[in-house]
């Protein structure tokens, strides 16, 4: 029997309030704030991510599902939202239009990684991005949003993360100063972090294991050695999100995942922390359009995994709205019946009223358990009786009580209830 590949899932019937509560609500913030939607395709030119997110991560390295079309074209699934958002910014020739340009988006992302609870192979993210601005006030723009977007959701205790990263001007020499520090002590780094050492040191800060973790600790902090820009942009953030009483914790460990990243990162963590537990993170990145070829554009955004926030609603018992159920359940006794049953229901479809109608060979009683089990309010039952003096009875499946009522009000009747 055929199943669902290794870190894929299907999102089912009773799964469905959530993931349309999240998406709902991320596409209202949006609104809210001024971000248009965009759509990209799943797949990509392979380069637009080994030449942004870094070949020195393990997204390129690791969990990037490349292959070759029919042409030789060498292709890979979306691995991240932001470097496609940039690409259409360019090719679309978005940068004509009045700066910052904002767009949202929403779809699945793929990563080859070891699945565990929140982290997937198919998983889906939510993301917006505000390009063409330097200004630190978008950096705590995109923080409000993102602290905003989980308390909208119901999710408490939420924290913010920040740090600041510097920029390709003042990095460099905070880069040698960091690898000094791990080169020191390069015996008891973990075997990954002995090829970040020399490829990409800033990567060493993000670390999981236990003894790389403790020399993360204790080694420099990039906030220590930012250029007089990056200071006053630094500052501007905090201020801008004090202004608006956005809390904050600084870190000086938080480096994020990806190469692009400039100056200001962050991550929002939940209340119930873990090794996966981050909600959902971003930051500037002053340099991405430029290395795809465009004009040097600041810009800045954020991105969070819809299976983890989903998760975390789960772990904290939060109130979601359910679907909307069908209003009326038609059922028959007899082929005459039935014919009148399937116009009933086409009826209540053109007049916007979901209806279901029964099918097979049911009795009545194997029917009305079909109405209690589809949810819907009302079981319309038609038998010959009714067929002859243009009735139905209409059956409410809460109170159990029912009436007769003639068949061109039933419509009428079901949009007042």
């Amino acid at each position: 029997m055929f199943k669902a590949p290794r870190g894929t899932f299907d999102i089912l019937p009773q799964e469905q309030p959530y993931w349309k509560h999240v998406e709902e609500k991320a596409a209202s913030l949006c609104r809210l704030y001024g971000y248009q939607p965009l759509s990209m395709p799943i797949f990509e030119d392979a380069q637009l991510f080994t030449r942004t997110v870094g070949r020195g991560t393990d997204i390129v390295e690791k969990e990037m599902y490349i292959f070759q079309d029919k042409s030789g074209h060498e292709l890979a699934l979306r691995a991240e939202g932001t470097a496609p958002v940039c690409r259409a910014y360019l090719e679309h020739g978005l940068f004509n239009l009045t700066q910052p340009v904002k767009l949202y988006y929403i779809g699945p992302a793929f990563r080859y990684e070891r699945p565990q609870a929140g982290r997937y192979r198919q998983h889906h993210q939510f993301g917006f991005e505000a390009l063409g601005e330097a200004d630190p006030v978008l950096d705590a723009e995109v923080i409000e949003m993102a602290c905003r977007f989980f308390l909208s959701l119901g999710l408490s205790g939420v924290s913010i993360q920040l740090n600041s990263i510097g920029c390709k001007l003042c990095r460099p020499g905070y880069l040698e100063v960091l690898a000094r520090h791990y080169a020191e002590r390069a015996d008891s780094l973990c075997p990954d972090c002995k090829a970040r050492l020399t490829r990409n040191p800033l990567r060493l800060l993000d670390c999981k294991n236990a003894s790389c973790r403790k020399m993360a600790a204790t080694a420099p902090k990039s906030s220590d050695y930012l250029c007089p820009d990056c200071q006053l942009h630094f500052q501007g953030v905090q201020g801008f999100l004090e202004a608006v009483g956005i809390s904050f914790q600084l870190n000086h460990r938080l480096v994020r995942g990806l190469d692009y990243y400039t100056r200001t990162v962050f991550e929002v963590e939940p209340q119930e922390r873990g090794g996966q537990s981050t909600l959902g993170g971003g930051g500037r990145y002053d340099d991405l359009i430029e290395t795809l070829g465009g004009s040097p554009t600041p810009a800045v955004g954020f991105a969070a995994g819809l299976e983890r926030i989903i998760l975390n609603l789960k772990r904290q018992n939060s109130d979601i709205p359910e679907l909307p159920r069908p209003v009326a359940f038609v059922a028959y006794l007899g082929p005459e019946a039935k014919v009148e049953a399937m116009k009933i229901a086409s009826q209540l479809r053109k007049a916007e009223i979901a209806a279901i109608m029964a099918s097979g060979d049911k009795s009545l009683k194997g029917q009305m358990r079909q109405a209690d089990a589809s949810g819907s309010a009302y079981a319309l039952i038609l038998g010959q009786q009714e067929v002859r003096t243009r009735n139905v009875v209409l059956r409410d499946l809460r109170s159990r009580e029912q009436e007769t009522v003639p068949l061109a009000d039933v419509a009428t009747m079901l949009k007042s209830c």
